[in-house]
C-alpha cells in the first residue's frame, strides 16, 4: 500500500506557473490509477486531473490546455504542471490513488497553490 506526499506548491502571480509533485512511498504505486482534486476556500473538492496506470489522461474543462498530468514509475511520482494560473486556481491541491479492483483509495495531505498579485 502506498502513502502519498505533495510538494510544489507556494505562491505565483497570476499568469505564472507552478509544477506540483506527489511523492509515492511503499510497494505498487504503478498499479494505481492517479489524480490531481483541489479544493478552493469555501467550495467542495473538485477533480482537476487524472491519469490511468495506461496513462490515459482526463481534465476537468476549467484546466484543460493549461495543466499537464504525468506520472513517472520509476520514481513512483505523479506530476502536474499548471501553466497560466489564475486566482480562481487558488486551492488546496491533493492527489489521490485508486486501485479499484483492491477497493483501496488513498489521499495525500494537500499543498497550498495561492494565485495572487
Amino acid at each position: 500500500q502506498v502513502q502519498l506526499v505533495e510538494s510544489g506548491g507556494g505562491l505565483v502571480q497570476p499568469g505564472g506557473s507552478l509544477r506540483l509533485s506527489c511523492a509515492a512511498s511503499g510497494s505498487g504505486f504503478r498499479f494505481y490509477a492517479m489524480g490531481w482534486y483541489r479544493q478552493a476556500p469555501g467550495k467542495q473538492r473538485e477533480l482537476v486531473a487524472a491519469i490511468t496506470t495506461g496513462l490515459s489522461t482526463n481534465y476537468s474543462d476549467s484546466v484543460k490546455g493549461q495543466f499537464t498530468i504525468s506520472r513517472d514509475n520509476a520514481k513512483s511520482t505523479l506530476y502536474l504542471q499548471m501553466n497560466s494560473l489564475k486566482p480562481e486556481g487558488t486551492a488546496v491541491y491533493s492527489c489521490k490513488a485508486d486501485r479499484g479492483v483492491l477497493g483501496i483509495s488513498l489521499w495525500g495531505r494537500g499543498t497550498q497553490v495561492t494565485v495572487s498579485s
